[in-house]
């Protein structure tokens, strides 16, 4: 019978490092954290100096019951929970929630789940990190404070069921702050002038551009463009330089989290919450085919670009093997981390580089396939040979005025091979190719092209470039850029338009509050410096519960005072207006919110009363007729998903569409309703991927009676007692009210 008990949070972890283990251990997961501050009340007393009031969660009591009869038979217990501060806390738990005695409790960490590093870590125990523990204590409860004080504030000022936090709140400003940068941008004048030339001693035409006199000038006036034409009509072009030379172009370094999230989001069209979702099953462990149960990649949340030499070791034998010896760097190519940065585990890279993504496609999913070749190829791509470029620049000279041609063309690839990193701003554009051209070759000019142009507004952030400038600023952290872009969206402070982040109206209104009475909370460099102090906490630098005290004695003030200015004051959300026309009044209709949620109303209430729902187009098609599947809601204001030619194609489904094909018949594959990691599956009864309704996952339902629609989810929860006590409450009170 195992005597030692291994517990981590997740199945898939358990699964992995199971196998590494022998006999001996038995592997259990916590499925994340087991106690938590309440839901119903802040859970922390503030007088009695910020002491955290932490409960079991109700949920997960017969889970608590398991483990801590597993713990009370094993001799010793190993809390493997992820290695950050989340993680600590949520092994700190565990251990007072299941009473663990000191000397049979050890704690371990895993940067990368492979055999090697399982095996070295269960060998080196070592004792929880109460540093660690205490910067995760002090960041929940800060933001406990800062939701369960801010938020009724805005419930009454703004909006029922509003909510704020504290980075939230910060990232939030900043995309409200880049739409006004946008509105008070004022665009100015510039003009382009190109010429098209042929040389009239040889073969051969070229495209020039308008670049200066002695020096770069920009042409701000079609005026100014003229007189520049005027100058050079009828007049000789002379070559009068050419410049040659060789530009080497360095790879990008293995990824960060921040970096990881911005290129997912670019070359994958990931959110950053999708990104680590994907990026935790790959590090948590993949059933692969003839290898067994593998963790592919290190631990996913780091700031740091350091890289292990083994790991380097099995890149340079892997780039000489597959490329040649060319195209390796020629020695460890280490990155500078920047300054600030935790550097507490490697950047992410792969466990085993010689698993390249092809290898082992099959065995994954395809959003695990497309990240595990991203990681894969940038991690590979960091420690190979600079790409380099042949360069060629002309000087043209025309009546006292310099035109300019460039042009680069790749000489050696190195790198690029493999990888090449995406950007967010459009790249210098390197010209066409230019013929064999020398100083003092003339040409005359066959065609001269002139326009006009305006500098463009700073571009609304996508969520790669907010995460980017969270990082750049030092918002959040690394564990906490994809919550934060993914929790200002599902509050509503903020949507995508055509892809980018834009604040609504109601993101508009709270920032406006929240910059006007809480300056510290939504500001940046405040933000930034309690993230530092954070740090230092994690350090053994600072005490909790004294940061608490300090930020608390200037939030307590501000709260008092904007209740005292806001006192019988109502803040008016204006209204979304859409480009949706009421077919009885004419009117723009505008968006409101009704008790199932969202829905188009005209403005012109009460003489006009029309409403429709709000349509929300889903990914993948339809598989009767392969239309567009809708997102609808029954008359219970449970969702479903039904074709949008209706009754005429009549498919529906509980489950949710995906943007997934099926690789065997190519229809598209669907995932159980609900939270949590769903494996997506085919609902083709003629594929052999067709997955059966009763093994869904979903419990058994009766089948409708003759002639009945199901208005209700497939899945129906039985209520706890605590809950079904209340609704028999209910009823008899009024049945007495009734008499």
């Amino acid at each position: 019978m195992a005597s030692k008990l291994v517990i981590v949070e997740s199945p898939s972890k358990a699964k992995t490092i199971g196998k590494y283990l022998g006999p001996d251990y038995t592997v259990k997961a916590s499925m994340g954290h087991l106690r938590d501050l309440p839901k119903s009340t802040m859970g922390v007393d503030i007088e009695g100096n910020f002491e955290p009031v932490y409960v079991p969660l109700e949920a997960k009591s017969q889970l608590i019951d398991e483990l801590r009869t597993a713990a009370k038979k094993a001799e010793r217990v190993y809390l493997a929970t992820d290695p950050d501060r989340e993680g600590e806390a949520i092994s700190w738990h565990l251990k007072e929630l299941l009473e663990l005695p000191e000397e049979k409790t050890a704690r371990v960490t895993f940067n990368e789940i492979t055999q090697r590093v399982v095996a070295d870590a269960i060998a080196n125990p070592r004792a929880i990190d109460t540093c660690l523990v205490d910067a995760q204590q002090a960041r929940r409860v800060l933001d406990r404070i800062v939701g369960y004080q801010l938020s009724p504030l805005l419930w009454k000022k703004v909006r029922r069921g509003l909510s704020a936090g504290r980075v939230q709140s910060v990232a939030t400003r900043l995309v409200v702050d880049r739409e006004n940068e946008i509105r008070a941008f004022v665009p100015k004048e510039y003009w382009s002038l190109d010429v098209d030339l042929q040389l009239m001693d040889k073969p051969g035409s070229f495209r020039t551009h308008y670049y200066g006199t002695t020096k770069k000038v920009e042409l701000t006036s079609e005026a100014q463009v003229d007189g520049v034409i005027r100058d050079i009509t009828g007049e000789v072009f002379t070559v009068s330089g050419v410049k040659r030379a060789e530009k080497k172009r360095q790879a990008a370094p293995p990824f960060t989290t921040s970096t990881l999230q911005q290129e997912a989001s670019r070359k994958l069209n990931m959110t950053p919450k999708r990104t680590m979702a994907i990026a935790q099953q790959l590090y948590e462990g993949v059933d692969v085919a003839g290898e067994g149960t593998l963790g592919l990649i290190t631990y996913m949340r780091t700031d740091s670009l350091r890289l292990s030499n083994e790991a380097m070791d099995a890149a340079a034998s892997f780039i000489r093997s597959r490329y040649g010896a060319n195209y390796y760097y020629g020695k460890h190519h280490v990155f500078k981390t920047k300054s600030g940065a935790q550097d507490a585990h490697e950047a992410i890279r792969p466990t085993h580089v010689e698993l390249d993504p092809e290898r082992i496609q099959k065995s994954l999913t395809r959003e695990q396939y497309r990240l595990y070749k991203l990681i894969w190829s940038r991690f590979l791509a960091s420690q190979m040979a600079n790409a380099v470029y042949d360069t060629l620049t002309v000087d043209t000279l025309c009546a006292g005025h310099t035109f300019r041609s460039t042009h680069q063309n790749i000489k050696f690839s190195g790198f690029l091979a493999v990888y090449e990193e995406s950007r967010d701003e459009e790249e210098e554009t390197v010209g066409s190719p230019l013929p064999e051209l020398a100083e003092g070759d003339r040409a005359t000019a066959m065609n001269v092209e002139k326009a006009q142009h305006f500098t463009q507004p700073p571009a609304r952030y996508t969520e790669a470039s907010l995460v980017k400038a969270m990082e750049e600023k030092g918002v959040g952290r690394p564990s906490t850029y994809a919550s934060i872009v993914s929790t200002i969206q599902d509050r509503e402070y903020v949507n995508k338009v055509d892809k980018r982040l834009a604040p609504t109206a109601l993101g508009e209104v709270v920032t406006g509050l929240m910059v006007e009475r809480f300056q510290d909370i939504i500001d940046v460099e405040f933000t930034a410096n309690m993230e530092n102090r954070l740090d230092d906490v994690e350090a053994g630098k600072q005490n909790w519960k004294d940061l608490l005290a300090d930020f608390y004695q200037d939030f307590h003030k501000a709260m008092t005072d904007a209740e005292a200015a806001l006192e019988g004051v109502r803040l008016k959300v204006p209204d979304e207006v859409t480009e949706e026309i009421c077919e009885i009044c004419g009117k723009n209709m505008v968006v409101k919110i009704g008790r199932f949620g969202k829905f188009l109303a005209c403005p012109g209430f009460p003489e006009c009363t029309n409403t429709k729902p709000i349509v929300e187009k889903m990914p993948g098609r339809c598989p009767k007729c392969g239309s567009t599947i809708l997102k609808r809601k029954s008359k219970r204001g449970y969702a479903y998903y039904a074709c949008e030619r209706g009754a005429q194609c009549g498919f529906m489904s509980w489950d949710v569409p995906t943007a997934e094909d099926c690789p065997k018949c190519g229809f598209t594959m669907f995932k159980k309703s609900g939270k949590g990691r769903n494996k997506p599956f085919c609902i083709n009864e003629t594929c052999e991927n067709f997955l059966p309704e009763d093994k869904r996952g979903y419990y058994k339902k009766a089948a409708p009676k003759d002639g009945e629609t199901p208005e209700e989810k497939p899945v129906k929860k039985t209520a706890s007692k605590k809950t079904a006590g209340k609704k028999t409450a209910a009823k008899k009170t009024a049945a007495k009210k009734e008499k």
